[in-house]
């Protein structure tokens, strides 16, 4: 009898390291998925934000996300160097104020047409994006540095005459 309750004790204990060791396993997989998913995260700001953030050093050492419209007589593209440098003006960041100023086509206008509004000069290195136009919608990704100047790793653009009504005739 005392045998027997060697080997259930023995049993149990088995039993007891499998469910802690399968416990550690579920908890270190939720600290790496929590731990990466911080690391990944990224700011979506407008340019008023991210101004504003920048000014009050919440962005040191930080990508982040920011919108805004293309300026386009503030393009400039050194081909040797594969430099790109432009300003965006600030485009609000919900959708009920782009729908309140017209929709987005109306927004992207009156935000580079508006001198009061905000701006951002962006620098990026690498080829010329065929979609930068005036009024286009960028979406940056990169730093703030000290000097002010945004520095890009990623360019996105959304052509302004995507967002443009199709009329009846060219509909047909």
């Amino acid at each position: 009898m005392g045998e027997e309750m060697d080997v259930k004790e023995i049993k149990n204990r088995g039993r007891i390291k499998f469910i802690i060791g399968g416990i550690l396993i579920v908890t270190a997989v939720i600290y790496l998925i929590a731990s990466s998913a911080k690391a990944n995260t990224q700011y979506y700001l407008t340019v008023e934000e991210t101004k504003m953030k920048y000014e009050q050093g919440e962005l040191s050492d930080r990508n982040v996300r920011v919108s805004g419209a293309v300026i386009g007589e503030s393009i400039a593209y050194d081909m040797e160097n594969l430099t790109l440098t432009f300003t965006i003006a600030h485009l609000p960041g919900e959708n009920a104020a782009l729908n309140a100023e017209g929709g987005v086509a109306a927004a992207l206008h009156q935000a580079v047409n508006d001198p009061d509004r905000e701006t951002l000069d962006v620098m990026y290195e690498g080829p010329k994006p065929d979609l930068l136009v005036h009024e286009a919608q960028a979406i940056i990704t990169g730093k703030m540095t000290l000097d002010g100047v945004f520095y890009a790793d990623e360019v996105l653009l959304k052509c302004p005459s995507k967002y443009e009504e199709v009329s009846p005739e060219q509909s047909g």
